[in-house]
Protein backbone atom coordinates (compact mmCIF):
# COMPACT_ATOMS: atom_id res chain seq x y z
CA UNK A 1 0.00 0.00 0.00
CA UNK A 2 1.63 3.13 -1.27
CA UNK A 3 2.23 5.19 2.24
CA UNK A 4 0.22 8.93 2.58
CA UNK A 5 1.26 11.97 2.64
CA UNK A 6 0.80 13.08 6.79
CA UNK A 7 0.35 17.13 7.96
CA UNK A 8 1.03 17.12 11.57
CA UNK A 9 -1.86 18.29 13.75
CA UNK A 10 -0.28 21.66 14.24
CA UNK A 11 -0.46 22.48 10.63
CA UNK A 12 -4.52 21.76 11.36
CA UNK A 13 -5.05 24.30 14.14
CA UNK A 14 -8.45 26.61 14.40
CA UNK A 15 -10.84 27.39 11.52
CA UNK A 16 -10.17 29.23 8.76
CA UNK A 17 -12.13 32.13 9.06
CA UNK A 18 -12.29 34.48 6.31
CA UNK A 19 -13.34 37.67 8.24
CA UNK A 20 -9.72 39.50 9.27
CA UNK A 21 -9.69 42.69 9.92
CA UNK A 22 -8.25 44.81 6.85
CA UNK A 23 -5.97 47.73 6.17
CA UNK A 24 -6.17 49.19 3.03
CA UNK A 25 -2.98 49.29 0.80
CA UNK A 26 -3.33 50.89 -2.09
CA UNK A 27 -1.04 49.64 -5.31
CA UNK A 28 0.82 51.90 -7.67
CA UNK A 29 -1.14 51.98 -11.05
CA UNK A 30 0.56 49.67 -13.70
CA UNK A 31 0.86 51.65 -17.19
CA UNK A 32 -2.20 49.52 -17.89
CA UNK A 33 -4.50 50.18 -15.55
CA UNK A 34 -4.50 53.70 -16.99
CA UNK A 35 -6.49 52.01 -20.47
CA UNK A 36 -10.64 51.78 -19.69
CA UNK A 37 -11.25 50.32 -22.68
CA UNK A 38 -11.82 46.32 -23.61
CA UNK A 39 -8.76 44.78 -24.99
CA UNK A 40 -9.37 42.59 -27.76
CA UNK A 41 -8.24 39.42 -25.78
CA UNK A 42 -10.78 40.26 -23.20
CA UNK A 43 -13.47 39.40 -25.18
CA UNK A 44 -12.36 36.11 -25.47
CA UNK A 45 -13.05 35.22 -22.22
CA UNK A 46 -16.05 37.55 -21.62
CA UNK A 47 -18.29 36.46 -25.16
CA UNK A 48 -17.99 32.70 -23.69
CA UNK A 49 -18.73 33.24 -19.88
CA UNK A 50 -21.88 31.85 -18.79
CA UNK A 51 -23.16 32.81 -15.36
CA UNK A 52 -25.53 30.07 -14.65
CA UNK A 53 -23.13 27.58 -15.31
CA UNK A 54 -21.75 28.83 -12.38
CA UNK A 55 -24.48 29.43 -10.28
CA UNK A 56 -25.76 25.90 -11.28
CA UNK A 57 -22.97 24.28 -9.88
CA UNK A 58 -22.74 26.33 -6.48
CA UNK A 59 -26.54 24.56 -6.26
CA UNK A 60 -25.21 21.46 -6.51
CA UNK A 61 -22.39 21.77 -4.20
CA UNK A 62 -24.90 23.54 -1.25
CA UNK A 63 -27.09 21.13 -0.84
CA UNK A 64 -25.32 19.80 2.21
CA UNK A 65 -22.52 20.63 4.45
CA UNK A 66 -18.62 19.63 2.70
CA UNK A 67 -16.70 19.35 5.80
CA UNK A 68 -13.08 18.00 4.91
CA UNK A 69 -12.77 14.22 5.59
CA UNK A 70 -16.26 13.77 5.19
CA UNK A 71 -18.29 11.80 2.54
CA UNK A 72 -19.84 15.02 1.63
CA UNK A 73 -17.16 16.02 1.13
CA UNK A 74 -15.69 13.20 -1.05
CA UNK A 75 -18.59 13.39 -3.33
CA UNK A 76 -18.03 17.20 -3.97
CA UNK A 77 -14.39 15.83 -4.75
CA UNK A 78 -15.72 13.86 -7.11
CA UNK A 79 -18.22 16.35 -8.86
CA UNK A 80 -15.21 18.68 -9.39
CA UNK A 81 -13.36 16.30 -11.10
CA UNK A 82 -15.87 14.84 -13.29
CA UNK A 83 -16.63 18.34 -14.10
CA UNK A 84 -13.07 19.65 -15.29
CA UNK A 85 -12.72 15.88 -17.22
CA UNK A 86 -15.91 16.76 -18.80
CA UNK A 87 -14.08 19.60 -20.26
CA UNK A 88 -11.27 17.23 -21.65
CA UNK A 89 -8.81 17.77 -19.00
CA UNK A 90 -6.40 15.67 -17.18
CA UNK A 91 -7.11 15.61 -13.45
CA UNK A 92 -5.67 14.80 -10.46
CA UNK A 93 -6.11 13.72 -7.07
CA UNK A 94 -3.32 14.70 -4.48
CA UNK A 95 -4.37 12.94 -1.69
CA UNK A 96 -3.26 14.30 2.20
CA UNK A 97 -4.25 13.20 5.58
CA UNK A 98 -5.19 15.83 8.60
CA UNK A 99 -6.43 15.45 12.02
CA UNK A 100 -10.22 16.35 11.84
CA UNK A 101 -12.15 17.25 14.35
CA UNK A 102 -16.04 17.34 15.32
CA UNK A 103 -17.20 19.26 17.62
CA UNK A 104 -19.43 17.90 20.47
CA UNK A 105 -23.24 17.21 20.68
CA UNK A 106 -23.77 18.29 24.46
CA UNK A 107 -22.07 21.10 26.26
CA UNK A 108 -23.43 21.67 29.59
CA UNK A 109 -22.20 23.55 32.42
CA UNK A 110 -24.62 23.93 35.64
CA UNK A 111 -22.82 25.48 38.81
CA UNK A 112 -24.88 24.98 42.23
CA UNK A 113 -26.06 28.10 44.07
CA UNK A 114 -26.06 30.40 41.06
CA UNK A 115 -29.02 30.76 39.22
CA UNK A 116 -27.99 33.24 36.10
CA UNK A 117 -27.62 31.91 32.77
CA UNK A 118 -24.27 30.59 31.60
CA UNK A 119 -24.60 29.60 27.93
CA UNK A 120 -21.38 27.54 27.79
CA UNK A 121 -19.28 26.77 24.25
CA UNK A 122 -16.82 24.30 23.59
CA UNK A 123 -13.36 24.88 22.11
CA UNK A 124 -12.40 23.21 18.97
CA UNK A 125 -10.20 20.32 20.15
CA UNK A 126 -11.85 20.02 23.45
CA UNK A 127 -12.25 16.58 24.53
CA UNK A 128 -15.28 14.84 26.25
CA UNK A 129 -16.13 14.55 29.97
CA UNK A 130 -18.61 14.77 32.88
CA UNK A 131 -16.96 16.52 35.94
CA UNK A 132 -18.57 17.71 38.93
CA UNK A 133 -15.89 19.75 41.37
CA UNK A 134 -15.63 22.71 43.70
CA UNK A 135 -14.87 25.58 41.43
CA UNK A 136 -11.33 27.98 42.52
CA UNK A 137 -10.86 31.06 40.80
CA UNK A 138 -7.12 31.26 38.93
CA UNK A 139 -7.08 34.89 37.75
CA UNK A 140 -5.90 34.65 33.97
CA UNK A 141 -4.70 30.69 34.71
CA UNK A 142 -0.88 31.64 34.15
CA UNK A 143 2.04 29.72 36.45
CA UNK A 144 2.19 32.44 38.88
CA UNK A 145 -1.39 32.90 38.97
CA UNK A 146 -1.54 28.90 40.19
CA UNK A 147 1.36 28.75 41.77
CA UNK A 148 -0.23 28.84 45.29
CA UNK A 149 -3.29 27.08 44.17
CA UNK A 150 -4.66 23.54 45.17
CA UNK A 151 -6.71 22.52 41.67
CA UNK A 152 -5.86 18.89 42.80
CA UNK A 153 -10.14 17.34 41.28
CA UNK A 154 -11.22 20.73 41.08
CA UNK A 155 -12.74 23.30 38.46
CA UNK A 156 -10.35 26.08 37.71
CA UNK A 157 -12.04 29.16 36.51
CA UNK A 158 -9.53 31.66 34.85
CA UNK A 159 -10.15 34.96 32.69
CA UNK A 160 -9.35 34.88 29.28
CA UNK A 161 -6.05 37.05 28.60
CA UNK A 162 -2.50 37.11 27.73
CA UNK A 163 -1.97 33.16 27.32
CA UNK A 164 -3.52 31.18 25.00
CA UNK A 165 -6.66 29.16 25.63
CA UNK A 166 -4.45 26.05 25.38
CA UNK A 167 -1.78 27.21 27.71
CA UNK A 168 -4.62 27.80 30.28
CA UNK A 169 -6.12 24.69 30.56
CA UNK A 170 -2.44 22.91 30.65
CA UNK A 171 -1.67 24.91 33.32
CA UNK A 172 -4.41 23.81 35.51
CA UNK A 173 -3.80 20.50 34.32
CA UNK A 174 -0.86 20.58 35.36
CA UNK A 175 -2.28 21.70 38.98
CA UNK A 176 -4.09 18.55 39.28
CA UNK A 177 -7.49 20.39 37.83
CA UNK A 178 -10.11 18.14 36.35
CA UNK A 179 -12.33 20.87 34.28
CA UNK A 180 -11.45 24.58 32.94
CA UNK A 181 -14.25 27.34 32.75
CA UNK A 182 -12.44 30.53 30.82
CA UNK A 183 -14.75 33.81 30.36
CA UNK A 184 -14.42 36.66 28.51
CA UNK A 185 -12.44 40.04 29.05
CA UNK A 186 -14.90 41.78 26.95
CA UNK A 187 -18.47 41.38 25.69
CA UNK A 188 -19.27 38.76 23.45
CA UNK A 189 -18.62 34.99 23.28
CA UNK A 190 -15.62 33.31 22.89
CA UNK A 191 -15.29 31.12 19.53
CA UNK A 192 -12.06 29.33 20.73
CA UNK A 193 -9.44 26.84 19.40
CA UNK A 194 -6.86 25.01 21.63
CA UNK A 195 -5.30 25.00 18.60
CA UNK A 196 -4.30 21.26 17.93
CA UNK A 197 -5.16 17.85 20.05
CA UNK A 198 -3.10 17.18 23.13
CA UNK A 199 -4.10 14.02 25.60
CA UNK A 200 -3.20 16.22 28.65
CA UNK A 201 -6.60 18.64 28.08
CA UNK A 202 -9.27 18.02 30.66
CA UNK A 203 -12.74 19.19 29.78
CA UNK A 204 -13.36 22.92 29.08
CA UNK A 205 -16.38 25.51 28.57
CA UNK A 206 -16.53 29.13 27.70
CA UNK A 207 -18.76 31.57 29.01
CA UNK A 208 -19.67 35.23 28.78
CA UNK A 209 -17.75 38.07 30.62
CA UNK A 210 -20.68 38.67 32.71
CA UNK A 211 -21.33 35.43 33.53
CA UNK A 212 -17.57 34.87 34.92
CA UNK A 213 -17.57 38.11 36.72
CA UNK A 214 -20.84 37.12 38.72
CA UNK A 215 -18.87 33.46 39.64
CA UNK A 216 -16.23 35.13 40.97
CA UNK A 217 -18.25 37.34 43.28
CA UNK A 218 -20.21 34.40 44.36
CA UNK A 219 -16.98 32.55 44.88
CA UNK A 220 -16.34 35.92 47.62
CA UNK A 221 -19.14 34.44 49.51
CA UNK A 222 -18.43 30.68 50.20
CA UNK A 223 -18.13 28.06 48.07
CA UNK A 224 -19.37 26.48 44.74
CA UNK A 225 -19.92 23.63 43.22
CA UNK A 226 -19.77 22.89 39.06
CA UNK A 227 -20.32 20.40 36.93
CA UNK A 228 -19.11 20.38 33.05
CA UNK A 229 -20.70 17.95 30.90
CA UNK A 230 -19.50 17.60 27.35
CA UNK A 231 -20.22 14.59 24.79
CA UNK A 232 -20.02 13.71 21.41
CA UNK A 233 -16.53 15.67 20.58
CA UNK A 234 -14.75 13.44 17.70
CA UNK A 235 -10.92 13.98 16.36
CA UNK A 236 -8.57 11.38 14.64
CA UNK A 237 -6.72 11.28 11.22
CA UNK A 238 -8.56 11.77 8.01
CA UNK A 239 -8.18 11.46 4.34
CA UNK A 240 -9.06 14.59 1.71
CA UNK A 241 -7.55 15.79 -1.70
CA UNK A 242 -7.06 18.49 -3.75
CA UNK A 243 -8.01 18.20 -6.98
CA UNK A 244 -5.95 20.08 -9.83
CA UNK A 245 -6.44 20.07 -13.86
CA UNK A 246 -3.72 20.77 -15.93
CA UNK A 247 -3.84 22.62 -19.59
CA UNK A 248 -0.27 22.32 -20.89
CA UNK A 249 0.49 25.45 -23.46
CA UNK A 250 -1.20 25.07 -26.98
CA UNK A 251 1.47 25.72 -28.66
CA UNK A 252 4.86 23.89 -27.26
CA UNK A 253 7.57 25.39 -29.60
CA UNK A 254 5.75 28.81 -28.65
CA UNK A 255 5.44 27.68 -24.58
CA UNK A 256 6.69 30.25 -21.97
CA UNK A 257 7.38 27.67 -19.09
CA UNK A 258 5.62 29.63 -16.73
CA UNK A 259 2.50 28.74 -14.69
CA UNK A 260 -0.70 30.75 -13.49
CA UNK A 261 -3.00 28.66 -11.48
CA UNK A 262 -6.29 30.00 -10.34
CA UNK A 263 -8.30 28.11 -7.26
CA UNK A 264 -10.48 27.99 -4.78
CA UNK A 265 -11.62 25.24 -1.43
CA UNK A 266 -14.51 23.00 -2.14
CA UNK A 267 -15.04 22.11 1.89
CA UNK A 268 -17.38 24.18 4.20
CA UNK A 269 -17.54 24.46 7.94
CA UNK A 270 -20.03 21.89 9.78
CA UNK A 271 -23.95 22.92 10.15
CA UNK A 272 -23.24 25.30 6.83
CA UNK A 273 -24.15 24.48 3.58
CA UNK A 274 -21.54 27.15 1.60
CA UNK A 275 -23.40 27.96 -0.90
CA UNK A 276 -21.13 31.19 -0.80
CA UNK A 277 -18.06 30.08 1.18
CA UNK A 278 -16.87 28.43 -1.11
CA UNK A 279 -19.36 26.31 -3.73
CA UNK A 280 -18.77 29.98 -5.55
CA UNK A 281 -15.01 30.17 -5.65
CA UNK A 282 -15.50 26.34 -7.03
CA UNK A 283 -17.91 26.95 -9.27
CA UNK A 284 -16.33 29.80 -10.51
CA UNK A 285 -12.57 28.23 -10.99
CA UNK A 286 -14.93 25.08 -12.80
CA UNK A 287 -16.08 27.74 -15.60
CA UNK A 288 -13.27 29.63 -15.56
CA UNK A 289 -11.71 26.33 -16.51
CA UNK A 290 -14.57 25.41 -19.09
CA UNK A 291 -13.75 28.93 -21.12
CA UNK A 292 -9.93 28.36 -21.19
CA UNK A 293 -9.41 24.76 -22.58
CA UNK A 294 -10.16 25.72 -25.90
CA UNK A 295 -8.46 29.56 -26.11
CA UNK A 296 -5.16 29.37 -27.32
CA UNK A 297 -2.70 29.79 -23.92
CA UNK A 298 1.15 29.86 -24.15
CA UNK A 299 1.48 29.52 -20.29
CA UNK A 300 1.19 26.31 -18.40
CA UNK A 301 -2.61 27.20 -16.55
CA UNK A 302 -3.83 24.93 -13.46
CA UNK A 303 -6.91 24.64 -11.84
CA UNK A 304 -7.17 23.87 -8.14
CA UNK A 305 -9.85 23.33 -5.08
CA UNK A 306 -8.28 22.17 -1.89
CA UNK A 307 -9.63 20.77 0.46
CA UNK A 308 -9.78 21.38 4.47
CA UNK A 309 -9.11 25.19 3.98
CA UNK A 310 -11.39 25.42 6.76
CA UNK A 311 -9.44 24.15 9.44
CA UNK A 312 -6.31 25.63 8.91
CA UNK A 313 -5.28 25.90 5.30
CA UNK A 314 -4.76 22.68 5.17
CA UNK A 315 -5.17 21.34 1.70
CA UNK A 316 -3.23 24.46 -0.03
CA UNK A 317 -0.64 24.40 2.42
CA UNK A 318 0.04 20.46 1.18
CA UNK A 319 -0.07 21.19 -2.26
CA UNK A 320 2.33 24.65 -2.08
CA UNK A 321 4.38 22.06 0.41
CA UNK A 322 5.19 19.74 -3.19
CA UNK A 323 6.03 22.12 -5.42
CA UNK A 324 9.25 21.66 -6.38
CA UNK A 325 12.17 24.50 -6.68
CA UNK A 326 11.83 24.09 -10.43
CA UNK A 327 8.08 24.84 -9.85
CA UNK A 328 8.21 27.49 -7.60
CA UNK A 329 10.49 29.38 -9.71
CA UNK A 330 8.34 29.33 -12.95
CA UNK A 331 5.09 29.99 -11.29
CA UNK A 332 4.02 33.63 -12.22
CA UNK A 333 1.29 33.76 -9.64
CA UNK A 334 -2.12 32.15 -7.99
CA UNK A 335 -5.21 33.79 -8.30
CA UNK A 336 -8.18 32.55 -5.54
CA UNK A 337 -11.61 32.70 -5.44
CA UNK A 338 -13.57 32.51 -1.79
CA UNK A 339 -17.09 34.43 -1.30
CA UNK A 340 -17.44 35.69 -4.24
CA UNK A 341 -20.86 35.51 -4.41
CA UNK A 342 -22.97 36.47 -1.81
CA UNK A 343 -26.28 39.43 -2.46
CA UNK A 344 -25.30 40.49 1.11
CA UNK A 345 -21.82 40.96 1.41
CA UNK A 346 -20.19 44.15 0.63
CA UNK A 347 -17.73 45.12 -2.07
CA UNK A 348 -15.27 43.06 -3.58
CA UNK A 349 -11.94 43.74 -2.69
CA UNK A 350 -8.41 42.42 -3.61
CA UNK A 351 -6.69 40.45 -0.66
CA UNK A 352 -2.83 40.15 -0.35
CA UNK A 353 -1.43 38.39 2.51
CA UNK A 354 1.93 39.89 2.97
CA UNK A 355 0.59 43.35 2.50
CA UNK A 356 2.62 44.02 -0.93
CA UNK A 357 0.94 44.25 -4.42
CA UNK A 358 2.35 41.89 -6.64
CA UNK A 359 1.59 40.71 -10.40
CA UNK A 360 -1.70 39.00 -9.77
CA UNK A 361 -3.46 42.25 -7.75
CA UNK A 362 -1.92 44.05 -10.29
CA UNK A 363 -3.53 42.40 -13.53
CA UNK A 364 -6.63 42.06 -11.43
CA UNK A 365 -6.60 45.57 -11.26
CA UNK A 366 -5.66 46.57 -14.62
CA UNK A 367 -8.71 44.31 -15.48
CA UNK A 368 -11.16 45.75 -13.10
CA UNK A 369 -10.04 49.56 -14.62
CA UNK A 370 -10.85 47.97 -18.28
CA UNK A 371 -14.37 46.52 -16.97
CA UNK A 372 -15.46 48.92 -14.47
CA UNK A 373 -13.71 52.24 -14.79
CA UNK A 374 -12.10 51.68 -11.52
CA UNK A 375 -9.09 49.11 -9.90
CA UNK A 376 -10.63 46.92 -7.26
CA UNK A 377 -9.23 48.11 -3.97
CA UNK A 378 -6.10 46.11 -2.44
CA UNK A 379 -6.35 45.33 1.22
CA UNK A 380 -3.96 43.37 3.43
CA UNK A 381 -5.99 40.00 4.64
CA UNK A 382 -5.31 36.55 4.89
CA UNK A 383 -7.74 33.60 5.89
CA UNK A 384 -7.47 31.70 2.96
CA UNK A 385 -5.28 29.59 0.70
CA UNK A 386 -3.53 32.53 -1.11
CA UNK A 387 -1.73 32.77 2.39
CA UNK A 388 -0.09 29.10 1.23
CA UNK A 389 0.95 30.21 -2.02
CA UNK A 390 3.12 34.10 -0.39
CA UNK A 391 4.25 31.50 2.12
CA UNK A 392 6.67 29.69 -0.46
CA UNK A 393 7.51 32.77 -2.37
CA UNK A 394 4.71 32.96 -5.05
CA UNK A 395 2.64 35.97 -6.24
CA UNK A 396 -0.76 35.78 -4.86
CA UNK A 397 -4.33 37.49 -3.93
CA UNK A 398 -7.49 36.54 -2.56
CA UNK A 399 -10.94 37.92 -4.06
CA UNK A 400 -13.88 38.46 -1.50
CA UNK A 401 -16.90 40.64 -0.80
CA UNK A 402 -16.29 42.92 2.27
CA UNK A 403 -17.72 43.62 5.00
CA UNK A 404 -18.99 40.05 4.90
CA UNK A 405 -22.77 38.80 4.78
CA UNK A 406 -24.21 37.76 8.44
CA UNK A 407 -24.91 34.70 7.08
CA UNK A 408 -21.18 33.78 6.71
CA UNK A 409 -20.54 30.23 8.33
CA UNK A 410 -23.99 29.38 9.40
CA UNK A 411 -27.18 27.19 8.22
CA UNK A 412 -28.24 30.01 6.16
CA UNK A 413 -25.19 30.19 3.78
CA UNK A 414 -27.55 29.12 0.99
CA UNK A 415 -28.07 29.67 -2.71
CA UNK A 416 -30.99 31.52 -2.75
CA UNK A 417 -28.45 34.11 -1.13
CA UNK A 418 -26.01 33.97 -3.95
CA UNK A 419 -26.20 37.18 -6.61
CA UNK A 420 -25.36 36.15 -10.35
CA UNK A 421 -24.46 39.92 -10.94
CA UNK A 422 -21.63 39.60 -8.51
CA UNK A 423 -20.35 36.24 -9.20
CA UNK A 424 -20.40 37.49 -13.63
CA UNK A 425 -18.19 40.86 -12.08
CA UNK A 426 -15.46 38.61 -9.90
CA UNK A 427 -15.56 36.13 -13.17
CA UNK A 428 -14.87 38.97 -15.53
CA UNK A 429 -12.29 40.66 -14.04
CA UNK A 430 -10.58 37.06 -12.56
CA UNK A 431 -10.89 35.58 -16.26
CA UNK A 432 -10.02 38.56 -17.81
CA UNK A 433 -6.57 39.38 -15.97
CA UNK A 434 -5.49 35.41 -16.03
CA UNK A 435 -5.69 35.57 -19.82
CA UNK A 436 -3.73 38.44 -20.01
CA UNK A 437 -0.56 36.53 -18.41
CA UNK A 438 -1.21 33.42 -20.22
CA UNK A 439 -2.30 34.68 -23.92
CA UNK A 440 -0.10 33.58 -26.91
CA UNK A 441 0.80 37.75 -27.15
CA UNK A 442 2.03 37.99 -23.67
CA UNK A 443 5.35 36.14 -24.34
CA UNK A 444 7.17 37.07 -21.04
CA UNK A 445 5.50 38.25 -17.44
CA UNK A 446 8.32 38.35 -15.62
CA UNK A 447 8.22 35.84 -12.38
CA UNK A 448 8.90 38.42 -9.11
CA UNK A 449 9.87 35.04 -6.69
CA UNK A 450 9.30 36.34 -3.20
CA UNK A 451 10.88 35.22 -0.49
CA UNK A 452 9.40 32.04 1.35
CA UNK A 453 7.68 33.61 5.04
CA UNK A 454 6.13 32.29 7.83
CA UNK A 455 2.41 33.65 7.66
CA UNK A 456 0.80 31.73 10.82
CA UNK A 457 -1.42 34.69 12.23
CA UNK A 458 -3.32 34.93 8.65
CA UNK A 459 -4.55 31.27 8.83
CA UNK A 460 -7.27 31.59 11.23
CA UNK A 461 -8.99 34.83 12.50
CA UNK A 462 -10.19 32.60 15.75
CA UNK A 463 -8.60 33.53 18.76
CA UNK A 464 -6.56 31.31 20.57
CA UNK A 465 -5.92 33.04 23.54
Amino acid sequence: MKKKPFLSAALAAGLALSSLGASVVFAKPVESQKVESFHVFDKKVLNNLNVDNIYNNIEYLSRTPRVAGTEAEQNAIRYVKEQFESYGYKTELQEFEFYGYKAPDVVQLSVSGYSGDLNPLSFTYGMDGNVTAELVYAGLGRVQDLADKDLTGKIALVQRGEISFADKVLNAAAKGAAGVIIFNNAAGVINGTLGEPNDNYVPVVSILQDAGQALVSALNNGPLTATIKIEGAEGGLRTSHNVIATKAPTNKNKATNKIVALGAHHDSVDGAPGANDDASGTAMTLELARVMKNIPTETELRFITFGAEELGLIGSRYYASKLSEDEKNRFIGYFNMDMVGSRDAGHLVINVADGNPNIVSDTAQASSARLNGAPTPLETGGSSDHVSFTEVGVASASFIHRPLEPWYHTPEDTIDKISKEKLQDVAQIVGTAVYDLVRPENQGPKVAKGKAKKLSHLYHEEQVQ
